[in-house]
């Protein structure tokens, strides 16, 4: 079903305003505000403030790959313990770890693979006698740490208690020493969780170290590299000091200069042995230079008052977690749900200064005047979910990394897919970035830029980069534009960038992908009058099609000249030895089988209608196990751990390629089941280091639960939609942003009785209004709004008829078939 315009953007009668009785008595409910004021008789009941269920720990162990160190949202530093496991191996934190190899200032959450972690910094006591941070590391005790919104603690085995908070752009660290001992603090600049280039360390006066690190080779690419500068201030003198290069120690030095590992530099600072334990250190960053770190810390932290500071970054934090709120959960519940929320609003992060300087793609210094910068953009992750969830909760920071992705663009001519700071990785493969800036622009976002934005993306969809571009593009679209497809053409795929992820050795899901990118970019090339392209960017949202093979029931790789790849199985791949990661990527042909976000309804007709649709979701998400033992089946039945990748029948719920599929029984007439499929699968998210589903990707795992939670789930990018099932809490409400001269709103969502069994909706209003459709526009949203479910332990016909299903990403009046390659 086309999604009309008027549909997109014009919201609901009635959507606008909801009476504030209704809103504040449910609020009220969930401890948001207080129920009435406090009379002189009787103390205001304590209200618990939203940052208190937050554990950092969550998702620390198991492929969760977050960090428990404190951060601003969005902010520039993370500061966080970096581990070591047994045998000296490790980056990052992991909870299994026993051992500190130091507190570095940045980190990514759940990225796939360990990232940044520049500029550790280690409290010691006696003689420094090595540069390795295998040698000087220290245990630690679980039993001796703690973790929360803004503040992580620790007791080191050589008794320092090791303290951490920040701001957004600095890093504070407060250690206090056991008495009589000597007091050091080590600074290893060669040391990260990339390989180093080069590294600087230089002690400047009496309490003031600075320097500079250049590294890396982001989960195995060759091309990205960034340089973060750092001035570290003291709150009192050091005694003594010296550097090191390598494995070579000189006491008194203040300058010291190397590359990474064995080449290393840094240097240590000595507070002597006095009565006055405590050391105070904060330590600005910035990638624009020197000036830019000492300007970002001279304007972040007047003073060194540790606890004020943290005070303050808890304080933010909670202004943060209040645009979500639930109501009916238990302590354990809560903390998942609120850590989930506090994961997504960790990325993407500030990579301009205080005075708006920053480092562009093209290698200069730029100045953002009317918007904010931010980098670290995991496109093929974020796109699905977390962009979405900052869309309705911070629209003004959606609208700033939207412009900060179109700013790439006109300082090296081309979209990213994946970028650290102010470089491509090249990491990952389909072509995110169309989505992204499409679902921006359907919310408004992108007001001023429509017509910018759409030439680049129409760039990006329709060429590749040149050769000396450290950019891939869609590297798949010379052959993608001809067949209609990406043709499998073996092993090494189509002329790339090295070290960078390859469209034609994934050709399946490169086709998928940039299918449903095409798609989307319809919608917006219609609204902005381009209906040549329009149409064109909508019979290729239709390319899908070209790659399903109606013999297996299966999406599945073709040759170049339209034939089958022999010798291949949607379950194991290539019988001449090639794995299945040679026509998908991170997944095989169970789990791209559904992925249509653009058109469900027509995969569902290949897959022989809503009958035999239901069986094949059903047999993928082993539905009568879930009926059964839904925790237990969740854990059992479906895949596994973080990169449990391939040779798999069932569900993912720890990668991105499935996140979407509990919803395509929306299109089939059983939203009961969706019910059924999320229930067990939000009981894989809990109150404990593995509580999280695979790598939580810059807050995209843990976006899908806060949505799912919510009931709400966005739709095919492009059309401004959220999916509904049932909520998992009984109650919730979401402040919608304010932006431009939409003054935002409280979307209240009531939904009594829900738990594990009472699960199915039965019926459901809309600010009072009777609804049966199983999705809702953003623009009702957007003002604030009431949903009111009435939930039941069995099913009934809510949500089933055909006009009840969510709309497709199709350009109305289209033919969707006009130029589409459709080989036999």
């Amino acid at each position: 079903m086309p999604l009309r315009r008027s549909q997109r953007h014009r919201p609901r009668s009635g959507s606008r305003r909801i009476g504030r009785a209704v809103v504040s008595a449910a609020l009220v409910m969930i401890g948001l505000s207080p129920a009435a004021p406090a009379s002189a008789d009787t103390a205001p009941a304590p209200v618990e403030q939203p940052s208190a269920p937050v554990n950092p720990l969550i998702g620390t162990l198991h492929g969760g790959m977050t960090f428990p160190g404190p951060a601003a949202p969005f902010g520039m530093v993370q500061l966080s313990p970096d581990t070591l496991g047994p045998g000296g191996a490790g980056y990052g934190y992991s909870y299994a770890h026993d051992t500190i190899t130091g507190f570095s200032q940045t980190h990514l959450s759940g990225a796939g693979c360990y990232v940044n972690g520049e500029v550790p910094i280690l409290p010691t006591t006696g003689a420094v006698t090595s540069s390795d941070p295998s040698v000087y590391a220290t245990r630690f005790s679980h039993a001796d740490e703690q973790a929360s919104a803004g503040y992580y603690r620790v007791g080191l085995a050589n008794g320092v208690n090791a303290e951490l908070t920040a701001t957004a752009r600095t890093g504070w660290q407060r250690y206090t020493f056991p008495a009589g001992s000597r007091a050091n603090v080590l600074v290893n600049t060669g040391y990260a969780h990339m390989p180093v280039d080069s590294s600087e360390f230089h002690v400047v006066g009496d309490r003031t170290v600075e320097g500079k690190v250049t590294d890396g080779r982001f989960c195995g690419s060759t091309s990205d590299r960034h340089t973060l500068y750092f001035t570290a201030a003291f709150d009192r003198p050091f005694t003594s000091f010296g550097t090191w290069r390598g494995s070579t120690l000189t006491p008194g030095s203040r300058d010291s200069a190397g590359t990474g590992g064995a080449h290393g530099s840094g240097g240590w600072l000595t507070f002597g042995t006095d009565t006055d334990r405590q050391v105070v250190a904060k330590v600005g960053i910035s990638y624009t230079g020197i000036d830019g770190a000492r300007r970002n810390l001279a304007a972040e932290t007047p003073d060194y008052d540790f606890d004020r500071t943290r005070r303050a970054l808890t304080a933010d934090w909670d202004r943060q977690l209040r645009s979500v709120r639930i109501g009916g959960a238990d302590h354990d519940h809560k903390a998942a749900f609120c850590t989930a929320l506090y994961h997504a609003l960790l990325h993407p992060n500030l990579i301009g200064d205080v005075d708006g300087r920053y480092p562009g793609a093209d290698g200069r210094i730029h100045t953002a005047t009317d918007w904010t910068p931010y980098a670290n953009f995991s496109l093929w992750d974020t796109s699905r979910t977390q962009n979405q969830l900052l869309e309705l909760l911070t629209p003004t920071v959606a609208r700033d990394i939207d412009l900060s992705l179109l700013a790439i663009h006109r300082e090296s001519g081309w979209l990213p897919r994946w970028s650290l700071e102010n470089s491509e990785t090249g990491v990952m493969t389909g072509d995110p970035v169309t989505p992204f800036l499409v679902d921006g622009w359907s919310k408004g976002l992108l007001a001023g830029h429509e017509e910018e934005a759409y030439q680049a993306l129409l760039q990006n969809v329709t060429q590749v980069p040149p050769a000396d571009s450290p950019f891939s593009g869609r590297s798949g679209n010379p052959q993608y534009t001809r067949l209609g497809y990406v043709p499998y053409l073996g092993a090494n795929g189509c002329p790339g960038k090295n070290g960078q992820d390859n469209d034609c050795q994934h050709p399946v899901s490169a086709t998928l992908e940039y299918a449903a990118a095409d798609a989307s970019l319809a919608l917006m090339a219609e609204a902005l009058g381009h209906h040549a392209d329009a149409a064109l960017l909508t019979a290729r949202g239709q390319n899908y099609r070209t790659l399903w093979n109606a013999g297996t029931g299966f999406f599945g790789p073709r040759n170049p000249d339209g034939s089958w790849v022999s010798r291949y199985d949607p379950v194991s791949g290539f019988e001449n030895g090639d794995s299945n990661q040679t026509a998908f990527h991170e997944g095989g042909g169970w789990q791209y089988r559904w992925l249509v976000p653009q058109d469900p309804a027509g995969l569902i007709g290949l897959l022989g209608g809503n009958d035999a649709a239901t069986a094949g979701l059903d047999s993928f998400f082993a539905y009568p196990r879930l009926l059964a033992d839904p925790a237990g089946a969740a854990r059992s039945a479906w895949v596994y751990g973080a990169t449990d990748y391939f040779g798999r029948t069932a569900y993912d719920p720890n990668n991105e390629p499935d996140l979407l599929s509990p919803y395509l029984y929306l299109w089939t007439g059983r939203p009961d089941r969706t019910a059924t499929v999320t229930r067990a699968a939000e009981t894989l998210f809990t109150n404990s280091p593995d509580g999280i589903t695979g790598n939580d990707d810059l807050g995209t795992m843990s976006a899908w639960y806060v949505l799912t939670a919510l009931g709400l789930y966005p739709g095919a990018a492009g059309t401004g939609t959220y999916l509904l099932t049932a909520p998992q809490f009984p109650l919730a409400s979401v402040t919608v942003g304010p932006f431009g001269d939409r003054q935002g709103g409280t979307v209240v969502i009531s939904a009594p009785g829900a738990d594990q069994d009472t699960r199915y909706v039965v019926g459901a209003d809309v600010n009072g209004r009777p609804w049966k459709r199983t999705w809702l526009t953003q623009s009702s949203l957007a003002h604030g709004a009431r949903l009111d479910y009435r939930l039941a332990s069995s099913p009934r016909s809510w949500g089933t008829g055909p006009a009840d299903a969510p709309p497709a990403a199709t350009v109305p009046g289209s033919t969707a078939t006009a130029t589409l390659h459709l080989p036999q």
